[in-house]
């Protein structure tokens, strides 16, 4: 099982970075290659080596997450799937994240309560820190951020609107076809996910 982490709080969705080094990996170059590609050529244009090896980690660790179908579909599909699997991608590598996919927006959409607010983000990290010592650990900044980062995910990946200070669930349309392949892989958990259980 994965450990939780924040770094997302600074490492967000990159789906512009994911689906470029999708590409590269489709026309034959290794995740070695791509983290070299990242350090040497700068392919993700971010001005320090520190940030572009982070960055260059995360997508790794993403890409490896996909499967041949969805990195052509990444790279190749049209933008609303394309930036679904740039969310399952996270999902699956981002334990905390996954869980708030699960335990707030899910049963949120499930109950017909379509709107997600500081309060509900209050109450889950609350909850996770009463159930993990190192996520007790975090700073109350530390929860403030990944609430950000969470929202703007979302809304990026065409998961929630804004609405004032909260958002707004809009549960997206996916493919049949992406819906057959994740339940056929096994990934019918993540797909519940994203789409408040199908």
């Amino acid at each position: 099982m994965l450990e939780y982490k924040s770094t997302i709080k600074a490492r967000s969705y990159l789906y512009l970075e994911l689906k470029k080094a999708a590409s590269l990996y489709l026309q034959g170059f290794s995740i070695d290659d791509i983290r070299q590609k990242a350090l040497v050529e700068n392919i993700f244009s971010l001005n320090s080596e520190n940030r572009i090896k982070e960055i260059a980690s995360t997508v790794s660790e993403r890409l490896e997450a996909l499967d041949e179908m969805l990195l052509d579909k990444l790279v190749n599909g049209n933008l609303e799937t394309s930036k679904q699997i740039a969310l399952y991608a996270i999902l699956k590598t981002d334990r905390l994240f996954f869980e708030f996919m699960q335990e707030v927006y899910r049963e949120k959409y499930l109950i017909r309560d379509y709107l997600i607010t500081d309060k509900d983000f209050a109450i889950f990290f609350q909850r996770k820190a009463e159930q993990n010592q190192k996520v007790a650990e975090w700073k109350d900044y530390t929860f403030y951020k990944l609430k950000q980062v969470y929202k703007r995910i979302l809304t990026e990946a065409g998961f929630v609107k804004k609405n004032k200070k909260d958002v707004e669930i809009t549960r997206p349309l996916m493919e049949q076809e992406l819906i057959d392949h994740l339940n056929a892989k096994g990934d019918g958990i993540y797909l519940q996910a994203m789409l408040g259980g199908i």
